[in-house]
């Protein structure tokens, strides 16, 4: 993979034959499948990986998502939103020849989300979340076959998000109460699960990243997965991740960096500002020299759902310029 540029997932608005336009359009060679929470809970990270998850039944409940012995109506529903989405991608992809990203919430974001049918969520129980993870893992296995059906071109990218997954391993994920926290899975078997997913993808010839945009970024942890990538917000990281990133590369594993905002800021960077500091980032890494940098991708921080529909485009467009001005500048060294 050379440098180029993605989003992570979701954009503004509810239009999401615009939104795809506009992300083939600003990013290029890397193009992903849109989000637009905007449009519900049915659209949601949350939704639209239970969506993929076809062996396992859902609805919505006022606390959120729970596990039914069968699908309910808002599960169903997600479902559709999904399979319209993708007649919508395969119509304005056609004829795309490259990599094409896709993203699955990861099993402990989805097990500290979504409830057991009696309630509490999926990480209370050792047992539902080994069955969530494992029907996770076949789910998104389909969901690749699905995409490479659609787009024959496209070499498949599937993005693992993990938000929680400093949460879960902390003991931070609160009870339904509210009053404590359920206990810190052990790393192993966050390990395990992730692999399960990771692993099923590959399977299908999928390269992947795992995605995690929290503080304490577990890179430690990651490190003992099948993860071909991570991709996190630079702005959270402190030199102690760095120290982590360092051996990651070391062990010939990409890097993602997020480098804008997710909203628009009182004065947004320039180019020049976005390479200084993609190029700190790397040297804190310990590679300080641009002409043998790793390959980089560029990516807004995380999802641009609560961005203006101006800043996203332009934050997708700034983070494709930063890929295209540091592959330009390691041909004028080498040359």
């Amino acid at each position: 993979m050379t440098n180029a540029a993605t989003g992570i997932g979701s954009m503004p608005g509810e239009d999401y034959a615009e939104s795809t336009r506009i992300v083939g359009g600003e990013v290029g060679d890397l193009p992903h499948l849109v989000e637009l929470p905007s449009r519900g809970p049915t659209a949601s990270m949350i939704g639209r990986t239970l969506a993929v998850v076809s062996e396992l039944g859902a609805d919505l409940q006022p606390a959120g998502w729970r596990l039914t012995d069968s699908p309910g109506l808002d599960h169903r529903r997600a479902k559709s939103l999904l399979g319209h989405d993708l007649d919508v991608t395969e119509e304005l992809a056609q004829g795309h020849v490259g990599q094409f990203k896709v993203q699955v919430t990861g099993p402990w974001t989805l097990a500290a989300a979504v409830e057991r049918p009696r309630g509490d969520k999926i990480v209370a129980d050792s047992g539902a979340r080994r069955d969530l993870a494992q029907a996770l893992a076949e789910g998104a296995r389909d969901h690749v076959v699905a995409v490479q059906r659609r787009i024959p071109g496209a070499q498949i990218v599937v993005q693992v998000d993990e938000p929680s997954l400093p949460a879960v391993l902390g003991g931070g994920i609160a009870t339904a109460s509210g009053f404590h926290r359920h206990r810190a899975v052990e790393p192993a078997e966050a390990v395990r699960a992730l692999d399960w997913v990771l692993e099923a993808v590959a399977s299908e010839g999928a390269s992947t990243v795992v995605h995690c945009c929290g503080s304490h970024l577990p890179v430690a942890v990651l490190a003992q997965t099948s993860a071909g990538a991570v991709s996190f917000d630079v702005a959270q990281l402190d030199q102690l991740v760095y120290d982590d990133l360092g051996r990651w590369v070391d062990d010939d594993r990409g890097v993602w960096l997020g480098m804008l905002p997710t909203t628009e800021p009182h004065t947004a960077p320039t180019e020049a500002e976005l390479m200084r500091a993609v190029l700190e980032c790397w040297s804190r890494v310990g590679h300080s020299n641009v002409e043998t940098l790793p390959p980089t991708i560029v990516t807004p921080g995380c999802g641009l759902a609560a961005a203006t529909p101006r800043w996203a485009r332009r934050a997708l467009g700034l983070c494709a310029q930063v890929a295209r001005s540091l592959s330009v500048e390691q041909g004028r060294i080498s040359a």
